[in-house]
């Protein structure tokens, strides 16, 4: 054996060479390149050819082309004595017994480059990889050493759960490593590592304040690597000071007839009560509202207040809250309504939370499971966007249903029990019959109507309900019972209350789900029109609500059809546990 310089070009292959298949474009490229800037690092094994008319390769037939074409004129090489196999054997062995780094010894050996000088952007070309991935490995050094152990077995989490655990302190990830470390020969489920380790990110971009409320609340911005190259992608963990710094700057910065205001469920600022939003260019008496948004950003809306009307006299005794109830008028003389703001607000959130008691409770065939799913999505509350930014309504609250269908390995399960679980899941988090911009409009009464929720909505015969409802309501919801109207609202309404209360609930009529037949109608005649102007021809009536009919399902009723037990009892232990 010994070791020689020789022209690559002068190489012959050798025709036993195990490896017959061709390399990937992509790998030669990576080769070449790192050639080209450090050499061939190994030398290719030769032997000399039969006759002794030159050199036959037996080990780095790859090494030598990739020479060839970087341009190099001579190259070293190891000359050992030609077997009796033409090196067949010496071949196979030398391709199976080959392991490729695993990636926390290619970022041990990137870190001993960087201590050399080697600069990231270097160390990319040399190894024909993005600047990325090298800043991603590079994120290992961050990470708990016993977590490497495992990382080294080829068991790597994403890039989005590293860079969670890399931001992570020691003290933070041995905790959470401790919880969640997998058993010998297992994978680990980084999933649960990174949910772990999450923290919430405010990010510099959305902050109105400078740095002298930064510094007076002690914000220190951190850099994502992995953002976005155009945009500032400074951020702290630190929300309770951001959140505290937006405040002091929207105090600072009131404009006249302004007010900060809180934010509702749905992330909508809560106007003054009567306020009434103006989306255009606003007057000048009108007045602005200053909110933080679900994402710190500081927002501005503007509304205007009602004049004040002036009240003619009322009929009735002097502080009867009921009087304007027992003339069935209003200040100005305009017959009241059956049912009040309040009470359909009230109505709204009885719907809703029956709604969402049915779809957990009730059973629902997988075939109704899957209508109301595709229906859900026509409701008035739902957008969709498209692109890669995160400010997708809901789209981080759907995360924990996604989060279901995926096993301990971080692989998507196909359990059906998980599946139904999740679909229900969602279904609770889009459908809603509160009224504002949650509503889901009438889809959301058609599926309620379809899974029997008005067998879960509660009883209306209270106090507080039924002071909503007009004189004719009340005497009509009397009527039902065979109680007798009293002569004044106040008494019918006490004696409803007394009965409710001891006997049979009451639910108003119109608070049943059953939807309103010209509502189907126009349902079903804007799912002509969109199927009318699909290029594919669809024909519209296969879309239509007749879909959600029972006996199109082949179920005469699918809530009163009752599954096997044991399937019920799957069921609803499954999603016992989901909605833990």
């Amino acid at each position: 054996m010994q070791l020689m310089k020789v022209d690559p070009r002068a190489l012959k292959d050798n025709p036993d060479n195990t490896r017959q298949s061709k390399s990937t474009p992509q790998a030669d490229t990576l080769l070449l390149a790192t050639i080209k800037a450090v050499g061939v690092i190994q030398p290719p094994v030769i032997f000399p050819e039969a006759g002794g008319n030159g050199y036959v390769i037996e080990a780095g037939h790859r090494r030598t082309r990739m020479a060839i074409a970087a341009g190099i004129e001579e190259i070293e090489v190891i000359v050992v004595e030609a077997a009796n196999d033409n090196g067949a054997m010496r071949s196979m062995i030398e391709n199976i017994a080959r392991e490729p780094l695993n990636p926390v010894d290619q970022w041990r050996g990137i870190e001993r480059l960087v201590a050399l000088g080697w600069t990231e952007e270097a160390i990319a070309v040399a190894l024909a990889l993005p600047v990325r991935q090298i800043r991603k490995l590079r994120l290992l050094a961050n990470v708990l050493p016993s977590m490497l152990d495992q990382m080294a077995k080829g068991d790597m989490p994403n890039e989005q759960q590293l860079r969670t655990i890399a931001a992570a302190s020691s003290e933070e990830q041995k905790e959470v490593w401790k919880a969640h470390k997998p058993k010998n020969g297992d994978t680990a489920a980084w999933w649960q590592v990174a949910n772990g380790l999450s923290k919430t990110r405010m990010y510099a971009r959305d902050a109105s304040f400078g740095d002298d409320l930064r510094l007076a609340y002690g914000i220190e911005w951190a850099e994502d690597l992995f953002g976005p190259a155009d945009q500032d992608n400074r951020y702290t963990t630190n929300v309770e000071a951001f959140l505290g710094a937006q405040q002091e700057w929207m105090t600072s910065n009131l404009p006249k007839k302004g007010a900060i205001v809180e934010v509702n469920n749905w992330g909508q600022p809560e106007l003054p009560k009567k306020a009434e939003r103006i989306y255009g260019k606003p007057a000048k008496g009108d007045c602005t509202a200053m909110y933080l948004d679900r994402d710190g950003k500081v927002q501005s809306v503007h509304y205007r207040m009602p004049e004040a009307r002036k009240t003619e006299g009322r009929s009735g005794p002097a502080g009867d809250a009921s009087t304007g109830a027992d003339d069935n008028t209003d200040a100005v003389g305009k017959t009241r309504h059956e049912v009040t703001q309040k009470g359909q607000d009230m109505i709204g959130d009885f719907r809703t939370d029956a709604l969402h008691e049915a779809l957990a409770r009730a059973p629902i065939e997988d075939d109704m499971l899957m209508a109301l799913l595709v229906m859900a999505f026509a409701g008035t509350n739902v957008r969709v966007d498209s692109g890669a930014n995160d400010t997708v309504f809901g789209s981080k609250r759907f995360q924990r249903h996604v989060a279901r269908l995926y096993s301990a390995d971080g692989r998507l399960s196909f359990d059906m029990d998980s599946v139904r679980v999740a679909a229900r899941s969602v279904l609770i988090d889009v459908l809603s019959c509160r009224r504002g911009m949650s509503n889901s409009g009438v889809v959301s009464r058609i599926a309620g109507d379809a899974i029997g929720a008005d067998g879960f909505l509660p009883n209306m015969g209270t106090e507080d309900f039924l002071l909503c409802l007009s004189r004719q309501a009340l005497e009509a919801a009397a009527k039902s019972v065979n109680l007798v109207p009293r002569a004044r609202v106040r008494e019918t309404r006490a004696a409803l209350v007394d009965y409710f209360a001891t006997d049979a609930a009451f639910v108003l009529p119109a608070a049943l789900f059953a939807p309103d037949p010209k509502d189907i109608t126009d349902l079903m005649k804007h799912t002509d029109d969109v199927a009318g102007d699909d290029s594919d021809g669809a024909e519209g009536e296969s879309i239509g609500v007749d879909g959600l009919d029972p006996t199109a399902t082949g179920h005469d009723d699918p809530v009163a059809d009752s599954m096997s037990d044991a399937a019920s009892d799957e069921e609803e232990t499954a999603f016992g546990i989901a909605a833990e």
